[in-house]
């Protein structure tokens, strides 16, 4: 009896020390891909329509755990110079010095502070985004889609869509107060590859 006893003390004392590598066995880092990760803007045209706009992310990395959302962490870079406004006059016009000023900054970063649950889909995510030399708050309010392999197996998969709205005289963008809209709304579409599964990820994609 007092050595079955011993045994459990030991097997308990090895379990609580492995706990924490179980706890977040699950939690992965990830890469985002450029291809399938958007960035859609829509801000005011002097009233008659708000057009959209689209960016793309340069790099950037996530790390996810499913089922622990409090360990969620993400950084990426924004390219600036990526704008796609449908026509390319309207895309070296809104590069200048006075709006995004691609070749000044061509880079927004953003950074997570922390993430929040709402249910097993819905989350917020806060961080901070630096444009134009200029760091604030920013919320996105998200949708984790799943994580699972590609349909031919090339690689692990994270989705998520995510929105947010900024004042872009908080960063600075005052010009053409009359014509060009304040708040700008953001729309994310967002997958990132799995570890070391990113090496396939100039491969054929599904």
């Amino acid at each position: 009896m007092l050595r079955t006893r011993k045994i459990r003390r030991l097997l308990l004392s090895a379990a609580l020390l492995w706990a924490p590598f179980v706890l977040h066995a699950a939690s992965h880092r990830y890469q985002y891909d450029s291809v399938h990760s958007q960035i859609v803007f829509s801000i005011d045209h002097n009233g008659y329509s708000r057009p959209f706009g689209r960016l793309h992310i340069a790099r950037g990395w996530l790390q996810f755990d499913p089922d622990d959302w409090s360990t969620a962490s993400t950084e990426l870079d924004i390219d600036l110079a990526s704008v796609d406004m449908g026509d390319a006059e309207w895309n070296t016009a809104v590069c200048k010095p006075a709006l995004l000023d691609c070749a000044h900054d061509r880079y927004a970063h953003f950074v997570s502070t922390s993430a929040e649950r709402k249910d097993n889909q819905h989350g917020v995510l806060h961080g901070q985004l630096t444009l134009h030399g200029v760091t604030k708050p920013v919320d996105l309010v998200f949708t984790f889609n799943r994580v699972a392999r590609t349909i031919y197996g090339l690689h692990t998969v994270a989705g998520f869509s995510a929105t947010t709205s900024l004042q872009r005289e908080t960063y600075g963008i005052n010009a053409f107060a009359n014509s060009i809209g304040h708040d700008v709304a953001i729309w994310m579409e967002l997958e990132a590859i799995r570890g070391d599964d990113d090496k396939n990820s100039e491969k054929d994609k599904p």
